[in-house]
């Protein structure tokens, strides 16, 4: 992986965690009272992104957003955030996965090619489905 793309991917993986992480600092105007679903795996975060952002998008395909459709957004967007961030987690040590498979195809081990790529195509399949 050149070192263009992985700090592509890095910048979009801070852009995203500074996206979607709560501010610490600003408290004012802000409502952190939901835990939201956590998401400890890669496979229960992408499960969550689904079901989520169906439940995200039926409020938004409403006429209106009133009180209780803004509510409920405020709510499921814990779990959104919760989910991205353990995709964050799972992306990058994805790439460093992927990384592996680089330095070991420049070095000429077959091995560890085979190991970690496979490793690689397992979880990133995962990830497109």
């Amino acid at each position: 992986m050149s070192v263009f793309s992985r700090f592509a991917i890095g910048a979009l993986c801070a852009l995203c965690v500074y996206s979607y992480a709560p501010a610490a600092d600003d408290t004012q105007g802000r409502v952190d009272h939901f835990k939201g679903v956590p998401a400890d795996t890669l496979d229960e975060a992408l499960a969550n992104l689904s079901e989520y952002n169906a439940q995200l998008e039926a409020i938004l395909s409403s006429p209106e957003l009133g009180p209780m459709e803004l509510h409920n957004v405020h709510q499921l967007t814990y779990t959104l955030e919760n989910a991205l961030e353990r995709l964050i987690l799972e992306l990058n040590e994805l790439a460093d996965t992927l990384e592996e498979v680089h330095v070991a195809s420049e070095r000429a081990d077959p091995a560890t090619v085979l190991d970690k790529g496979n490793e690689y195509l397992e979880i990133s399949r995962r990830v497109i489905q």
